[in-house]
């Protein structure tokens, strides 16, 4: 499954918010260096889908706020 999120990383809190079906915004703490922000929404995502992190990936949007990830 493919969906789409919209990242605001350096959030007073981690958290995710349902849009519709396959759109998703999502806080994270983390600065937008270094990777460190992908790496906060993976495991947000996975805590929220009750997922393993490797089965979530980053297909585009490595470095931009708009991302599609493919949930395994």
């Amino acid at each position: 499954m493919r969906i789409f999120v919209r990242v605001k990383p350096g959030a007073k809190v981690d958290k995710v918010e349902k849009v519709d079906e396959t759109h998703y915004n999502v806080w994270v703490k983390s600065p937008a260096k270094e990777g460190k922000a992908n790496e906060s929404v993976i495991e947000l995502l996975a805590d929220f889908f009750n997922l393993p992190k490797s089965r979530i990936k980053i297909i585009s949007g490595h470095s931009s706020r708009n991302k599609v990830f493919e949930l395994e």
